[in-house]
């Protein structure tokens, strides 16, 4: 998936994303950081990695995102000092021996490292079987506008900070964290067969149980109910196996 690398300067630059990104900033003295953009009602607007450099904090988020992404945070600047512009900056990612600069992806060991400069591209890892395998949603195919983050993994993943205070949306992610138990969410999945993304899944008895996402050799992605994940499950003619949360 196409990457955009958007630049955030200015003296107000940090202070400014603090109030708005799921994650603390205070992490980027670290490396990368993995975040999202919330609306107020606690659903998921955009999700990408940040990283310092210089003065300024680069934002790694999906192309097909990026204007949107702009537009929020033009939106939110009023009087800040802050300046947002697109870069010429491209990503690199792999999962083999990391070159000098690069940084490891924060959202688990398996996704390997990424690095910033003037050429893009993959290593050749298939990166859809890795995500598979540790349930990392992707922009635009498990990430939608109707996701909570925490539903999402975006705790597991590193992608939430609890502690750092308010942001947009931060009421209901800490409302569902602190006060409700999660009945739906993403999981891995064994499959026997293919199903389009975005099938829905349903029980022997046709009753709703989620939606089919990512598949790579017999496992998948899927959004369960977690009280029906234990029967007999199917999306199209394919079989969903042995889901758990």
């Amino acid at each position: 998936m196409a990457r955009t690398i958007l630049e955030i300067n200015g003296k107000d630059a940090e202070h400014f994303l603090q109030g708005l990104v799921t994650n603390d900033l205070a992490g980027l003295e670290r490396g990368l950081v993995y975040a999202a953009l919330l609306t107020p009602q606690g659903k998921y607007l955009a999700d990408f990695l940040m990283v310092r450099r210089g003065d300024a904090i680069w934002l790694d988020v999906a192309s097909d995102l990026a204007p949107g992404v702009i537009q929020r945070l033009s939106m939110y600047k009023l009087r800040a000092d802050v300046t947002i512009a697109r870069t010429d900056i491209r990503v690199r990612r792999g999962t083999g021996p990391a070159p000098a600069g690069a940084l490891p992806d924060p959202r688990h060991p398996a996704l390997g490292w990424r690095l910033y400069g003037l050429e893009g591209g993959d290593d050749g890892s298939d990166f859809d079987a890795i995500r598979v395998a540790h349930c990392v949603p992707e922009t635009g195919i498990e990430l939608t506008s109707e996701t909570f983050i925490l539903e999402a993994g975006f705790e597991r993943l590193n992608g939430v900070d609890f502690r750092k205070g308010c942001y947009v949306g931060q009421e209901v992610t800490a409302r569902m964290k602190h006060k409700t138990e999660l009945k739906k969410g993403l999981v891995t999945v064994g499959i026997e067969g293919t199903a389009p993304v975005g099938s829905v899944i349903l029980t022997s008895e046709g009753k709703p149980a989620g939606t089919l996402y990512t598949q790579s050799g017999r496992q998948a992605i899927a959004y369960l109910r977690f009280d029906r994940a234990g029967e007999s499950l199917w999306a199209d003619a394919a079989r969903i196996q042995c889901a758990t949360k």
